[in-house]
């Protein structure tokens, strides 16, 4: 019996020898995986976050694209707008000018006309000024 006695503790240390390494190379794998496992996360979502910024980045270019038509547009009508204002006033202009010279009975009515005319001539003038300058 006592040979058998012996040759368990020499077995156990056998096996407890080759367990040690394997139980080593265990961790070690599964500490590497993990630091795998969180690099890839980390990497992961630097991507996403990179995805998400450039696609926000083109809808807000988008939006703003949109924005400046919208504004263009409405410069334009307005600017229209003005323009036919400008030509009642003009006309409301040349009317208070003709009743006030109907009014006064110092001037003739042809030297009247022709103050019509050249004023209209200018007025013509600086609204082909503005075309030009508009174009």
């Amino acid at each position: 019996m006592q040979p058998l006695a012996e040759s368990t503790p020499v077995h156990s240390r056998r096996t407890a020898a080759r367990n040690g390494p394997s139980v080593k190379w265990f961790l070690l794998f599964w500490i590497l995986m993990i630091g795998v496992g969180v690099y890839a996360v980390y990497s992961y979502t630097n991507h996403l976050k990179q995805q998400v910024l450039s696609e926000l980045s083109a809808q807000s270019q988008q939006q703003l694209t949109v924005l400046k038509r919208d504004y263009e547009s409405r410069i334009a009508v307005l600017s229209e707008e003005v323009k036919e204002l400008q030509n009642t006033v003009q006309t409301f202009n040349e009317l208070l000018t003709f009743t006030k010279d109907n009014a006064s009975n110092k001037t003739d009515n042809s030297n009247k006309l022709y103050t019509q005319l050249s004023e209209v001539k200018k007025q013509l003038e600086a609204l082909k000024k503005e075309m030009d300058l508009l174009k």
